[in-house]
């Protein structure tokens, strides 16, 4: 059997905005089917971990704030500038967020050193760490070689039990930073640009 390279099909600007807009609207139902598996997600109970906070050991169960829900960011931490770029992100939208549900971010770091980078990028969210415990491995946050991955899962504190209704990771490209889909709007994409600490 003889295979044609594919080729793209010159199509004017009306013409393609007209199948992007199909596209998107593909992938809006999709989100709308996620909702609704995730509505029927079964609940996991989960341990009412002890994690170094700012000035002391803070409990999973102290991070709700009053609220029945929490996000927990999964991050690297300050030697990862793509999940400093996620964090840069949610820092923005973090009162929106917030009023919503509690918002902690966790990573391997030492308080210490999360205060110290997090002053230096003027973010406002509280942070924990979850060096020496097991929270990140038994979130799914942690590879077999021991390295911490990104992600967020989200938690519902009821009845003193708690309970993970969601999770998600984290990647190039996700929904999860508008930076990549800005980017993909450009002609060529993102070419070969990478997240940096800081630019010149």
């Amino acid at each position: 059997m003889n295979f044609q390279p594919h080729r793209r099909m010159a199509t004017t600007y009306a013409e393609s905005a007209e199948r992007l807009r199909a596209l998107r609207e593909q992938i809006a139902e999709t989100r709308r089917e996620m909702r609704r598996v995730r509505e029927g997600i079964q609940p996991e109970p989960v341990k009412d971990y002890v994690l170094a906070g700012k000035d002391d050991a803070v409990r999973l169960s102290e991070l709700f704030g009053g609220k029945d829900d929490l996000f927990v960011i999964h991050n690297m931490g300050t030697t990862c500038p793509s999940c400093t770029l996620w964090a840069d992100g949610f820092n923005g939208v973090y009162a929106h967020l917030a009023d919503r549900a509690a918002f902690v971010v966790s990573s391997p770091d030492a308080p210490d050193v999360q205060q110290k980078f997090a002053k230096s990028r003027g973010w406002r969210f509280p942070m924990v760490s979850h060096e020496g415990t097991t929270f990140a491995a038994d979130m799914g946050y942690l590879s077999e070689s021991g390295r911490p991955m990104p992600g967020v899962s989200v938690f519902k504190h009821k009845d003193g039990k708690i309970v993970r209704v969601a999770d998600a990771t984290f990647d190039t490209g996700d929904d999860f930073c508008p930076v990549w889909h800005m980017l993909d709007l450009l002609p060529g994409g993102g070419g070969d640009w990478h997240p940096k600490f800081r630019y010149s």
